[in-house]
């Protein structure tokens, strides 16, 4: 009996942990290139149930044998394992700023390869993000929303002056005479990133390679890839799932109360 009641309350929890993923990415979904989580739920390891007996030998001495007979297997729960990011390619919004910027995937040697631009974090470490909805600072440099310095692809941080600047689809800066590359990196396989907050990750990447093709669209941003409607119907789905755990639960609950207020009576 105990047995179930802790399975069912690692389902409660499991679809917790997963509404609160599908809540964070319909708060996002209007987040310009966020990538939305994925979260995978897996079973505890499984038990063989076996019946142990013996078994008479038709012998003299009438010896008897071990015996074993499978049963079935037995799952004793489930949890959620991690969450995955989408890394598919957003919708494009035009928004006519200049300071907007969208990458735009086209072919690459890793068929689940994915680029990025690169920015500095407040600690000065480097991080990779697809939110293309930059602005200008009081300095003159291109910034994220948050204040991180968008890089060049020497690693430092892009003057532009103010607004009046142009960026090709290769990701070439014009600025007051001066022309940059937008730091942008690629990673063949997206998903051995680890997310952070501000739509950030981090990880190892590389150059972009030879052969791959993309483009940089100025005055655009990536939508998020976040299906809202999707996500609402799966949030119901959770939702009755844990609604089913609790009852399941509660009727566990009843029955180990009645185990100790009515059958310890006799």
């Amino acid at each position: 009996m105990l047995r179930g009641f802790y399975t069912a309350a690692s389902g409660m929890i499991a679809q917790q942990r997963h509404q609160e993923a599908l809540s964070n990415n319909i708060t996002n979904a209007n987040t310009p290139g966020y990538k939305a989580d994925q979260a995978t739920l897996r079973a505890f390891p499984e038990l063989l149930i076996q019946q142990m007996g013996s078994k008479n030998i038709p012998t003299k001495d009438g010896h008897q044998i071990a015996q074993r007979q499978g049963i079935g297997s037995l799952n004793t729960g489930v949890y959620v394992q991690e969450f995955v990011p989408n890394f598919a390619q957003g919708d494009l919004r035009e928004t006519n700023m200049s300071t907007d910027l969208a990458l735009v995937n086209g072919q690459f040697p890793d068929e689940k390869g994915s680029v990025f631009f690169t920015v500095q974090n407040e600690q000065g470490d480097v991080r990779y993000t697809r939110n293309g909805n930059f602005t200008v600072d009081s300095e003159g440099y291109l910034v994220t929303n948050e204040g991180y310095y968008v890089l060049n692809e020497a690693g430092n941080p892009i003057q532009t002056n103010g607004v009046q600047f142009t960026v090709t689809p290769e990701g070439l800066v014009q600025a007051d005479g001066q022309m940059t590359q937008l730091g942008i990196r690629y990673a063949a396989n997206p998903l051995e990133l680890s997310k952070e907050g501000n739509d950030l990750f981090s990880g190892e990447t590389e150059q972009v390679p030879q052969g791959a093709t993309f483009h940089v669209q100025q005055g655009s941003l990536e939508q998020s890839n976040v299906d809202s409607l999707q996500s609402m119907t799966q949030m119901m789905e959770a939702f009755r799932i844990f609604e089913t755990n609790q009852r399941v639960l509660k009727a566990y609950d009843e029955s180990l109360g009645k185990a100790v207020n009515d059958i310890a009576r006799f």
